[in-house]
């Protein structure tokens, strides 16, 4: 018992040191990011989106309304220490990432819907994911508690929201309205680069706290992939329980189990000093998701290859 009372207060109240120029270089290439997924997208998309306003539903439903809700099922039921608490709460009040729209596509599922999806995502995001935040967070005794001592400043999350995915989103999506074909050879080179940037980021960042990540990964690693599954089966039965196709479920799936772990990092370094429980959460599920979205994409990919072959 001693030392299980030294660890929740430790990792509880262990801060994540991160230099005001590594946030900065956080913040670009997210935004970065943003940008490269924006010039893949057109007005169209929104368009295809709102023809189908039950997909939009399914969406918005599976991701910023039943995850946060089954997160705060899985927090009352496990119980962890509380600044792991609000680390998961963090990542599901965050919209999809971008490296969905790959995965998308690699499974077989529908790229132009994920696409579609995420660029309304970000947007709702805007407001969806101070609220998700706030509003869970503060359900729950000992992440309110954390709340309390912080000052979440709406105005400005949301000013930072803003700035490094809606304005990249609306930069984007005007580049590749009036320059069509620059923007997707641009879009070609940008996502892969911004990606490595970004991961290698995460990397830096706790290879200076590296006894912190050595000390309580332990405790983090099973939350994150535990989470990290829920969301994808949850996206997934969501969209199959209205009837969607298989290659939007797909899509759907995606869309929630691949989340935008980065925006997360950016406000725990912005908002809550790096509150290590909630830095080290975000952290590994911006690397793990990675990991998990390639395998499932990997294997729903072969499957829809073997069932072409054997139709043909």
């Amino acid at each position: 018992m001693p030392l299980q009372t030294k660890q929740t207060i430790t990792i509880d109240e262990i801060k994540i040191n991160f230099d005001t120029e590594g946030l900065f270089i956080i913040n670009v290439a997210i935004a970065i990011i943003m940008f490269g997924v924006a010039l893949g997208i057109t007005m169209d998309d929104f368009k295809r989106l709102f023809n189908n306003p039950k997909i939009v539903f399914v969406g918005v439903l599976s991701q910023f309304i039943l995850l946060p809700a089954f997160t705060f099922l899985g927090v009352l039921i496990i119980k962890p220490h509380p600044s792991l608490a609000l680390g998961m709460m963090m990542i599901a009040a965050c919209p999809g990432g971008n490296v969905s729209n790959f995965f998308s596509k690699m499974a077989g599922g529908n790229a132009a819907l994920s696409v579609s999806l995420t660029a309304f995502a970000t947007l709702i995001c805007i407001f969806m994911t101070p609220f998700n935040l706030q509003f869970w967070g503060s359900l729950y005794e000992p992440t309110n508690t954390i709340l309390e001592t912080v000052e979440l400043n709406w105005v400005e999350l949301l000013k930072l929201v803003s700035l490094i995915l809606g304005i990249p989103l609306i930069f984007g999506m005007i580049v590749k309205h009036r320059h069509s074909e620059t923007a997707s050879k641009i879009e070609k080179v940008l996502k892969p680069i911004s990606m490595a940037v970004f991961v290698a980021l995460i990397i830096a960042a706790f290879s200076q706290n590296l006894d912190v990540f050595v000390n309580y990964s332990h405790l983090v690693f099973l939350l994150v992939v535990l989470h990290n599954i829920l969301a994808f089966i949850l996206g997934f039965y969501t969209a199959k329980a209205f009837g969607l196709s298989e290659k939007d479920t797909k899509t759907i799936a995606m869309e929630t189990g691949i989340q935008n772990g980065g925006l997360g990092l950016l406000l725990i370094f912005g908002f809550f000093d790096g509150l290590g429980g909630m830095a080290l959460l975000a952290a590994f599920w911006g690397i793990w998701d990675i990991f998990s979205g390639m395998a499932l994409a990997t294997y729903w990919g072969r499957k829809t290859s073997k069932l072409g072959s054997n139709n043909a």
